[in-house]
């Protein structure tokens, strides 16, 4: 755990002894998963390095870093904050979950929040798997979409396993597509016909996934 402000050298490395070495950041040195969501407006990534948000910065003229990990006390998040301040980025916190069912509430306040941020965004969560794949295709929903085109954004490619207890993120858009696409806009059944507890109840996770990706991997 790290929480503390990065005012002195000491604390600046101890941020980054808890970002590479707790956080597991050191992996995403050397390995990125940042692609276009929709080109030219939004990004996703796993969490940047500040080196690495400077290039992507840069890449995709970012003007808001969307943290869907939330305020969390960590090296990687203290990092990460003074680097977009530094680079005149706008920080937002909107955290989502990854292996629960998606809550109505966070996905209708991100349906507010999309309305408002100053574009180009770059989206990440830990791994930028999981929550970078959820946001992923509730933003392809919020841009006209279907729910097939959003389910590409919960992709091996990314480090996402549809098996494992994460793959209820999938169940949660293929439960859309079967119930109302066609019949009733996103937010429509979000707002009015979505029962998480339905959800939770039917998904059956696979134990060789799900051990992978809680014990292996060890995501968030």
């Amino acid at each position: 755990m790290f929480d503390q402000p990065l005012v002195t050298g000491s604390a600046r490395r101890a941020a980054w002894r808890d970002s590479l070495f707790v956080d597991h950041g050191v992996f995403r040195l050397v390995w990125t998963n940042a692609a276009a969501v929709v080109p030219g407006k939004v990004y996703r990534a796993n969490h940047p390095a500040p080196f690495r948000l400077a290039r992507l910065a840069r890449r995709y003229g970012a003007r808001t870093l969307v943290n869907l990990r939330g305020h969390r006390r960590c090296g990687s998040d203290a990092l990460s904050r003074e680097a977009a301040s530094r680079l005149g980025l706008s920080h937002v916190d909107m955290a989502f979950e990854s292996r629960g069912a998606p809550h109505r509430d966070r996905i209708l306040r991100f349906a507010g929040l999309y309305r408002e941020l100053a574009f180009p965004v770059l989206m990440h969560c830990k791994s930028g798997a999981d929550r970078a794949g959820l946001a992923s295709g509730l933003v392809v929903l919020f841009e006209g979409g279907t729910a097939t085109e959003a389910l590409r954004q919960l992709s091996w490619r990314y480090g996402h396993f549809r098996r494992s207890r994460t793959g209820i993120l999938d169940a949660f858009f293929l439960r859309y597509r079967a119930e109302a696409e066609g019949r009733l806009p996103f937010l429509d059944w979000v707002r009015h016909e979505y029962d998480e507890a339905a959800l939770k109840r039917d998904f059956v996770a696979g134990r060789l996934s799900s051990f992978v990706t809680d014990r292996i991997l060890r995501r968030e």
